[in-house]
């Protein structure tokens, strides 16, 4: 039987404890759960309540609640809703909620109808791109002049579905305020107001 050489042995083991120490870490890499291990489809009030009226009736009283609060109605059918809202916490800041809720009969034995609904929240930052002016003469050629100038663009960096409960609880509120006559009251509409992005203070115009 062969024996490798001591020093060939220690050279051995110090290329083999690195290579374990990459395995492990890799291990752990991947050991990290993935973002839909977290869609457990267990809730099912969060994003859904169940009204005594038709879908119709329940959807109109949702564009109501949206129009209320500012939003602008892009798509308004019979059972679909879709609306948006622009807020600006920071002079090189954009955020906007859109909202997208589906009314669903419960069947027509029931005049009852679910309504759900799912609102994301998209953030933009100002980017800005320095342009360099160029003068081009015949003799010359191009020469390059010390006149510049910056294109300003917002940029999408972030996109997520809302999902806190109270956000979705007002937005609720607010709908029942509307199915119910005579509740236009200054302490209702307080009570059921919605509030602007998640997170980020809604600054008040002040003119």
């Amino acid at each position: 039987m062969h024996r490798l050489h001591p020093s060939l042995s220690i050279s051995f083991m110090t290329t083999l404890i690195p290579l374990s120490i990459l395995v492990s870490m890799a291990g752990c890499a991947s050991s990290k759960p993935s973002l839909y291990h977290q869609e457990d489809f267990s809730e099912t009030d969060t994003y859904s309540r169940t009204f005594s009226v038709n879908d119709a009736a329940s959807c109109e009283a949702a564009r109501r609640a949206l129009l209320g609060q500012g939003y602008i109605i892009s798509k308004a059918q019979t059972n679909l809703i879709d609306g948006t809202k622009s807020f600006q916490p920071e002079a090189d800041q954009h955020v906007e909620i859109a909202f997208h809720i589906v009314c669903a009969s419960n069947g027509k034995a029931d005049r009852s109808s679910a309504v759900f609904v799912s609102a994301t929240q998209d953030r933009y930052a100002l980017k800005k791109t320095n342009n360099s002016a160029s003068l081009g003469l015949s003799v010359l050629g191009s020469v390059s002049m010390p006149f510049s100038s910056s294109d300003d663009s917002m940029v999408k960096v972030a996109s997520e579905t809302i999902r806190a409960a109270d956000f979705y609880d007002r937005f609720f509120g607010a709908v029942e305020r509307y199915l119910t006559p005579g509740e236009d009251t200054l302490d209702g509409i307080n009570q059921h107001q919605l509030d602007g992005p998640v997170g980020v203070s809604d600054k008040k115009d002040t003119h």
